[in-house]
């Protein structure tokens, strides 16, 4: 229980103005951050860019994450000082980016080097930790997209350590989204058109089409993913985004080809769909992804979301016919 002298100077950061006004802010921030989160960025990759940015400072990163991802939404947690070092996260990332309805953050914090926040899915934060000491501790954050039944975030938190020290692990329900469980089987055929077909519609609705697959592999089609909008409306500046995003992701990729749902019907005129009023904030957009080893979905993903926001502009930049370096 907490003594009264504790209790009477819990609040005397706030009696001076430096103090007010540093708590005011750090309370704006992760108020800002929140709603990333709610709109499905991965915190890790929200915090390293506000660090790079100068937006907040290290002090400042063990606070947000664990009001944000422990109180407000729900995460599950585990903290353990490693068992062994760690010098790679191929295996983790192999297996997570699989996992469309969960969410993991890692919290690293060096003693010689400070604090890394890791998303499984971004390599270049993953690349500035490594290699990860034995006995250092790390905090494993997971959440889910939608409700899960009890012990699922335990588990996946669990299924992280495992996979970061190059274990296997069994997919579990709960781990990949209910359309994909419920309706959609992970294998599905895919139609491919004639490439002059696919040329011409693509001049005629502007809608980035891949030509066919090499002939051999397996061809896949992922889970659909859902995209809410949070633009008050999903204008003509987010379907520019949305256009330039997919250009990026099939100059990368050229034999996968995206694919874009609306209340369960195929699209395959983007411009057609995403008329002035039509697609409203908080209204979902479905994607999946197919062809032979679907990748990058999970950034695939982020960049659909942002490009449904109020911040479809950071896509626009540049002449046109610009396409950007995204992957």
């Amino acid at each position: 229980m907490m003594t009264a002298s504790i209790r009477n100077n819990q609040l005397n950061l706030l009696a001076r103005k430096a103090g007010y006004n540093l708590a005011l802010r750090h309370f704006r921030t992760a108020q800002e951050f929140a709603g990333d989160v709610g709109d499905g960025f991965n915190l890790a990759d929200v915090l390293n860019n506000a660090l790079n940015e100068e937006k907040i400072e290290e002090f400042q990163i063990r606070p947000v994450v664990n009001i944000l991802l422990a109180e407000k939404f729900g995460y599950s947690f585990e903290s353990q000082n490693l068992k062994e070092k760690v010098d790679s996260f191929d295996n983790l990332t192999k297996v997570v980016e699989s996992w469309s309805n969960i969410q993991v953050v890692l919290v690293y914090t060096d003693a010689n080097d400070g604090v890394h926040l890791l998303n499984p899915e971004d390599p270049e934060p993953w690349n500035a930790a490594l290699p990860l000491s034995k006995d250092e501790c790390i905090v494993c954050y997971v959440g889910s997209f939608e409700d899960v039944r009890p012990g699922v975030l335990e588990d996946a938190a669990r299924d992280v350590y495992s996979l970061l020290y190059g274990g296997k692990v069994r997919n579990k329900a709960g781990y990949r989204a209910s359309e994909n469980l419920k309706q959609f089987l992970e294998e599905e055929p895919v139609v491919d058109e004639p490439a002059a077909v696919q040329v011409e519609q693509t001049a005629k609705h502007a809608e980035l089409i891949p030509a066919a697959p090499a002939a051999g592999g397996s061809k896949k089609l992922t889970a659909k993913i859902a995209v809410n909008v949070t633009n008050e409306l999903f204008h003509n500046g987010n379907v520019e985004a949305w256009k330039r995003i997919i250009e990026s992701y099939k100059l990368k990729y050229p034999f996968l080809n995206v694919l874009i749902w609306y209340e369960g019907e195929r699209i395959n005129d983007i411009n057609a769909l995403f008329k002035w009023g039509k697609v409203k904030h908080g209204v979902p957009i479905m994607y999946s992804v197919a062809g032979e080893n679907p990748t990058d979905i999970s950034k695939l993903r982020k960049y659909l979301f942002e490009g449904a926001s109020q911040r479809f502009e950071a896509f626009l930049h540049g002449a046109p016919g610009t396409i950007l370096q995204l992957f």
